[in-house]
């Protein structure tokens, strides 16, 4: 199955079964934000599928977007554990070790940019799972780290979900 093809079976099925937009947006979310996760699932055209179906499908935005900003900052928040968890060990570990240069790079910029590369990190796509597990293995201070995951995470996903609530149609 193509990425396109799970992509528009999702948005269907949320279509088809309303009551499953919070679960399965949540879950798109998390495995979006995940570490290692998200190089495997790639959820953001889902998720953004299952946006543009708001406004036209009766789909409420506000608890689609609450779930969506509590699974992404769920996601960041379990990697951040395992960065303060794991540490050094990870780099050593799949997927992390067919990567290399990954994480000396998201290092770097967790250094310069401190809290606000997790702003930052939340809208690039190879740095979003990976900032969060970096400023976990740099130790950052937990509630500064908490702060800027939970309000970039709702940030993010009112963006992601904008389209439906604005009622933009997107092609599927």
């Amino acid at each position: 199955m193509t990425f396109e093809e799970m992509t528009r079976g999702l948005a269907e099925f949320v279509r088809d079964h309303q009551m499953w937009a919070m679960p399965v947006v949540f879950a798109l979310a998390f495995a979006e934000s995940l570490a290692f996760l998200s190089l495997i699932i790639p959820a953001w055209g889902a998720l953004v599928s299952i946006g543009a179906l708001i406004g036209v499908s009766g789909i409420s935005f506000w608890p689609v977007w609450v779930a969506a900003g509590l699974g992404a900052a769920l996601g960041d928040w379990v990697s951040y554990w395992i960065g303060v968890r794991f540490h050094d060990r990870i780099a050593h570990m799949w997927p992390m070790s067919s990567f290399p240069d990954m994480l000396p790079r998201a290092e770097r910029f967790m250094k310069k940019w401190g809290v606000l590369g997790i702003f930052i990190g939340r809208f690039s796509g190879p740095l979003r799972a990976t900032v969060p597990l970096v400023a976990g293995i740099v130790e950052m201070e937990y509630w500064h780290f908490q702060f800027a995951n939970f309000t970039s995470a709702f940030l993010w996903a009112g963006l992601l979900m904008a389209p439906g609530m604005f009622g933009v149609k997107l092609l599927m």
